[in-house]
């Protein structure tokens, strides 16, 4: 049987006691993406009444809406699961028992765009300030076919003359919901500047087949406008409704959310929560930062073997600043931190890849900055010169243009000592374990960071990140090392770019100040005194002050 696309229309009113952030953290945050994570919903909109001053008086304020692909999947598992009590978080349950809900199913009949609409959906742009007029019918027996006609014959070609005109789309009633009362609904998107009420407009609505159809097919008219509110995406993303009061820190029930609210100290709200890659890859992800929807972005890409962690004092020096908190940062477990990285060999170009995926889930069509350091230096490297319409400049650390000579026979030689000692982590699992985390903190850090104090214990908490490593997934994402060369690429680079090394990282100040002769549009080149490897755990004031330098330059 062929699929019958459609929509989930809901309507809400939260009663006067739900706090509004607690409304909108749930619904953005757990409720929404939720439903985008599954295949057959293509997309989801909220959108807030413009006319309850005028007709929508007394009615819901609120709408939200979910093209879906097959109208059958919304009777089958696994939605019909996200709606089980025993599924639902506490949160979902107390917030939903305060919100009065009207939820309908309707199956699409036909679909008018514009060229413009065309262009935005083809490009994923933005659709912010966009203007939605939900019209409702009821019919008089057999009109059926006359208001068909006259959607087909003539309002809809006068709608599209209208300035602003997007998009007209027809629904009607789901033979799912086998309702005696069948519904017929049209939905007209128009852009932000638009000839609502003109000419145009009132033409379209007052033509004697207009008056006839009213009259004589219709029996009942509802008439509702809105203007577009949030756009979801599978990633949550809400920081706003964390940024304030009326909002409590909240985990779901299987710990993949967890909503963090600005503490009072005048630090910065965060979500953690996940994206799954096309391949089927689980990168969890920090979201943190200003409440901005709309804020300017910055990747954060790790080391191999490293924790998100490794940027924890940075961030804190980073956010200090009060020009800084105009961005949010998005820092995420790398492919291989976990043994569950796919099927399909680790590139420098899968690396990559998975930065776009987290940028597509979270909706942003730019980041401002991929800062990345060793493996993550090369991956801010590769994002800029693969996708250079998705990064706004990029900051590449410790890291190096191309594989080393001898580079997979060291590998090879770090997997050995780890398959040697054979740890485990809690669960069972094979980790990388002490020997090799000891060797590559040794590495990683200068002799004077070993101070036997607040450093050392730093060096500490990175060697813990090692340590817990997956073996398996350590034995996989290393091979993206083995033998990459992007030399000839970066000639052609004309993203902003930036490269910083510690002073006591080996042979990589040399080889990162030829590196910035390579690129071809230049780049800054720093050196981060008593620094190793990892510069942002050694020394985060300066580093943040370098970041901040070039972000403001």
């Amino acid at each position: 049987m062929a699929p019958t696309p459609g929509l989930l229309y809901v309507t809400m009113q939260p009663q006067s006691h739900l706090p509004t952030a607690q409304f909108h953290d749930w619904y953005n945050n757990e409720h929404g993406p939720t439903r985008l994570r599954l295949p057959f919903f293509l997309n989801g909109f909220r959108y807030r009444a413009t006319d309850l001053d005028g007709p929508g008086k007394g009615k819901p304020e609120w709408l939200a809406m979910y093209d879906v692909t097959d109208m059958a999947e919304m009777t089958r598992e696994p939605y019909t699961t996200l709606r089980r009590d025993d599924v639902k978080s506490g949160r979902e349950k107390e917030t939903m028992a305060q919100i009065a809900v009207d939820r309908r199913f309707l199956d699409l009949v036909k679909t008018w765009e514009a060229d413009e609409f065309k262009r935005l959906k083809d490009e994923d742009a933005g659709t912010a300030g966009n203007v939605l007029v939900a019209v409702s019918l009821s019919l008089n027996p057999g009109k059926e076919k006359e208001l068909e006609k006259w959607y087909n014959e003539e309002h809809v070609p006068m709608l599209s003359k209208v300035p602003g005109w997007l998009r007209t789309r027809r629904f009607v009633t789901s033979s799912l919901e086998g309702a005696a009362e069948i519904e017929y609904l049209a939905l007209h998107e128009y852009g932000p500047k638009n000839g609502l009420g003109g000419a145009e407009f009132q033409a379209a609505t007052s033509t004697p087949w207009n008056h006839e159809i009213m009259t004589n097919a219709v029996r009942e008219r509802r008439r509702r406008t809105y203007d577009l509110y949030y756009t979801f995406g599978a990633a949550p993303r809400e920081l706003s409704a964390l940024s304030g009061t009326g909002v409590a820190a909240f985990t779901s029930p299987d710990g993949q959310l967890k909503t963090l609210p600005a503490p009072p100290n005048g630090g910065v709200a965060a979500i953690e929560s996940y994206v799954t890659t096309r391949d089927g890859v689980v990168l969890p992800y920090r979201l943190e930062g200003s409440p901005s929807p709309d804020a300017p972005l910055i990747v954060l890409s790790s080391a191999i073997l490293a924790h998100w962690g490794i940027w924890d004092s940075f961030i804190a020096a980073f956010f200090s600043a009060a020009q800084n908190r105009k961005y949010r940062i998005l820092r995420y477990l790398t492919r291989g931190r976990s043994r569950h990285c796919g099927d399909r060999g680790i590139t420098v170009d899968v690396l990559a890849s998975d930065i776009i995926a987290l940028l597509d889930a979270l909706r942003v069509p730019r980041a401002a900055a991929v800062i990345g350091v060793s493996m993550g230096g090369a991956t801010a490297l590769n994002t800029a010169l693969k996708h250079p319409r998705r990064v706004g400049a990029f900051v590449a650390c410790d890291t190096s243009p191309k594989s080393p000579e001898g580079g997979r026979k060291l590998w090879e030689e770090r997997i050995a000592v780890a398959e040697g000692e054979g740890a485990e982590g809690r669960a069972g699992e094979g980790v990388v374990g002490g020997r090799l985390a000891e060797l590559t903190v040794r590495r990683w850090f200068v002799e004077g960071s070993y101070d036997g104090g607040e450093m050392e214990r730093e060096i500490g908490r990175v060697k813990a990140m090692v340590e817990s490593n997956s073996l398996e997934g350590f034995k996989k994402s290393v091979q993206a090392l083995y033998d990459y060369d992007l030399r000839a690429e970066m000639k052609a680079c004309g993203v902003r770019a930036a490269l910083v090394v510690g002073s006591g990282d080996g042979v990589l100040p040399g080889t990162m100040k030829e590196m910035a002769k390579g690129i071809g549009g230049g780049a800054e080149y720093v050196v981060v005194e008593d620094a190793g490897h990892l510069p942002m755990v050694e020394k985060p004031q300066e580093f943040a002050r370098v970041v901040t330098g070039f972000l403001d330059g």
